[in-house]
């Protein structure tokens, strides 16, 4: 069993960079012009970042921490004619945890993956109900940044699950507001939105400490994917 999901972390890494064909940054130097929906795009890219919200809707107390790698993949709305691909992705690194005392929590998480570098973090409140059902709600704020454009993103995400066996199934709702403004254009543009997305999901624990998770999210009409990988110490 353990070689086996060795096996499939080892996957998810090598997956990584073959499932990001076209590069968000050139993708988006080669085909933004006087005509591109900039208010389109940033909210695809807004949602590319706030499915990341949470991997871990319950993560240990301190000292202990979750830490997961994730691959996010939106597809892209029927407004956006910036991105050429069917699908914006990028990869994420994400770290959590609980304080001791009154249910509160923080996360970091940050990438620099498929021409899109970013850094954020977030404040969470956590409470576990009747021993089974978990809750969290949480603010996050990311800066972003290509070589043609940075975005200031803010999210707030409220999500529930419970254990199941080897499954801890979650779904939840969140708010995405992105500020983009591009750069190294002759004509340069900013772009305020905000955009809603729900998601369903589930974490995958065989031994201790390690599991692989997956979830769909729905976007302003379009359906979202994210996985990876996470520890719990």
């Amino acid at each position: 069993m353990k070689k086996l999901i060795c096996a499939l972390f080892f996957a998810v890494l090598c997956a990584l960079p073959a499932a990001a064909d076209v590069n968000l940054s050139d993708d988006f130097g080669k085909h933004f012009g006087p005509g591109s929906n900039l208010r389109a795009y940033n909210k695809d890219i807004i949602n590319l970042i706030g499915i990341s919200d949470f991997h871990a809707v319950n993560p240990p107390t301190f000292p202990g921490f979750n830490l997961g790698v994730l691959f996010n993949a939106v597809k892209t709305s029927g407004d956006n004619n910036i991105s050429s691909e069917d699908y914006m992705s990028s990869g994420f690194i994400s770290a959590s945890t609980k304080l001791p005392v009154l249910d509160f929590g923080f996360a970091v998480r940050g990438g620099h993956f498929n021409g899109l570098k970013s850094i954020g973090g977030g404040l969470t409140y956590n409470k576990t109900f009747f021993e089974i059902l978990h809750a969290s709600i949480g603010g996050f704020y990311d800066h972003a940044s290509t070589d043609y454009y940075s975005l200031n993103h803010y999210s707030i995400t409220a999500m529930a699950s419970t254990d199941f066996l080897v499954f801890t199934p979650f779904v939840g709702a969140g708010y995405d507001w992105g500020d983009l403004s591009t750069r190294r254009f002759d004509q340069n543009r900013s772009s305020n939105t905000s955009a809603a997305r729900y998601t369903i999901g589930t974490n995958v624990q065989w031994v201790p400490m390690f599991y692989l998770f997956g979830a769909y999210t729905h976007t302003h009409g379009n359906g979202s994917f994210n996985g990876g990988v996470g520890f719990s110490f």
